[in-house]
């Protein structure tokens, strides 16, 4: 369990990338709602002007001249448990909220546009009024440990918003997914990307993400070695399981792509992220010469063992870049 600011090195349920939507608001005059679920960073262009007034990138309202507050509603890409969120203003810097809170449902059919604007129940209150910062992040623990699909947030009066991250464990429901073979990595599938020898390039977390790279940038690559050693990546898996099959996409990496890469597996559900490298690794591919821009599938004799396994450890000779992992199995 997350505790501090630790949430941060959870999955971002609102993200679009996996499918999170800002759906609702009472108001977005001078920025999209849209752009509060965006992966990237907010950045600031100036100069740069729509008709309503400066571009931002982020959500803005008009300024408030009748009693009340604003709000939007984000529906999350994966039903999860909210760990913390980050209430960013980053280049908000006069015209950000004083204050914001965040309730939230549970409908995994969808909220009528009746009930969006509703003060009270349905909705749970996560976060209760809360002083913002401006031009920067606002990280704020929620304790609450229900699952959720969709978070309001609600800011007063009026202002800014450049991202809203909502971070927490995504909430699978293994016993419908029974015996089928799933990507056990999967982002989705609550798959959390956990460390890494070198994070230098590309996007944390890219290589659990669903659908394949969409450039060199979305995946996991690491700067030259100019040394002995060699890269290597840690995922927790969603849920303990047996390995059947493994995937790993050089795609876009062409001049970079590794050498040789190797997985290796272990069975700890409950370790602490400190004593992972410690633990005795079992190989699942043993090193094995890759390609560049290409899926390399392995299956069968191919592989050594096949668990079960809670974490897998993906190793790259000596460096270089690696789109996506999958790792198919079914749930121990």
């Amino acid at each position: 369990m997350a505790t501090g600011h630790e949430f941060i090195n959870l999955a971002d349920l609102a993200s679009a990338r996996v499918g999170g939507r800002a759906i609702a608001t009472n108001d977005d005059f001078f920025a999209a709602k849209s752009n509060l679920v965006k992966p990237e960073p907010a950045v600031f262009i100036p100069g740069k002007y729509t008709t309503n007034g400066k571009w931002m990138d982020g959500w803005e309202s008009r300024r408030r001249r009748v009693p009340g507050h604003d709000w939007c509603i984000v529906q999350l890409g994966m039903r999860g448990i909210v760990h913390g969120v980050n209430v960013d203003t980053s280049h908000f810097t006069g015209n950000y909220p004083s204050h914001c809170s965040i309730e939230a449902v549970d409908m995994p059919a969808g909220i009528k546009p009746s009930l969006r604007a509703v003060d009270g129940a349905p909705w749970t209150t996560l976060l209760e009024k809360t002083a913002l910062r401006g031009n920067g992040e606002n990280l704020l623990p929620i304790s609450d440990r229900r699952p959720w699909t969709h978070v309001r947030l609600s800011i007063y009066p009026d202002g800014g918003v450049a991202r809203l991250r909502v971070y927490g464990e995504v909430a699978v429901d293994w016993p419908a997914v029974g015996t089928r073979v799933v990507d056990l990595a999967l982002i989705t599938n609550g798959g959390l990307f956990l460390a890494a020898s070198d994070l230098h390039y590309g996007t944390r977390g890219a290589l659990i993400m669903p659908g394949r790279a969409t450039n060199m940038g979305d995946g996991w690559e690491t700067r030259r070695r100019r040394g002995p050693g060699h890269d290597w990546a840690i995922i927790r898996l969603g849920a303990p399981g047996s390995i059947s099959k493994i995937e790993i996409d050089t795609n876009h990496f062409k001049g970079n792509y590794p050498d040789r890469a190797s997985l290796e597996g272990v069975l700890a559900p409950n370790v602490i992220l400190g004593n992972l490298a410690g633990m005795n690794w079992t190989t699942v591919l043993p090193e094995t010469k890759m390609s560049a821009n290409k899926r390399h599938y392995f299956s069968g004799k191919q592989l050594q063992h096949a668990g079960p396994f809670s974490h897998v450890r993906l190793n790259m000779f000596p460096d270089g870049g690696i789109s996506r992992l999958r790792v198919l199995g079914t749930v121990a």
